[in-house]
């Protein structure tokens, strides 16, 4: 079982910036796949970005490109989603889910572990 623990939430002006990490309880995040999703209120849970821990590919929402970044911290062992120029649009609770089979996917079913969730509220 892999426990993962979101961090790095919180309330931010539109404009602003915001950097969530996603930390693995028990084991490395090695030949591992992680994705960020989020869920806006009254909303489904919709794919954000993902990242292959062995081979840093990476992938990201149309709505998020350009303003989002995935990528791994190999000291720390963590994913980290540093979040710029963000919206109101943006505002949801940010997940954290991983793959024991290594192949990023942007759908929700491709993933077996997920963490608790972190609120992030972008206020105009």
């Amino acid at each position: 079982q892999v426990q993962l623990i979101e961090s790095g939430g919180g309330l931010v002006q539109a404009g602003g910036s915001l950097r969530l990490s996603c930390a693995a309880s028990g084991r490395t995040f090695s030949n591992y796949a992680v994705g960020w999703f989020r869920q806006p209120p009254g909303k489904e849970r919709e794919f954000v970005a993902s990242i292959n821990w062995s081979r840093g590919d990476t992938d990201y929402a149309t709505s998020v490109k350009g303003r989002f970044t995935i990528s791994r911290n190999l000291g720390k062992n963590t994913v980290d989603l540093q979040m710029n120029s963000l919206e109101p649009e943006d505002t949801a609770v940010y997940y954290c889910a991983a793959s024991p089979r290594g192949r990023a996917v942007t759908s929700s079913f491709g993933y077996d572990y997920w963490g608790q969730g972190t609120q992030v509220t972008v206020s105009s």
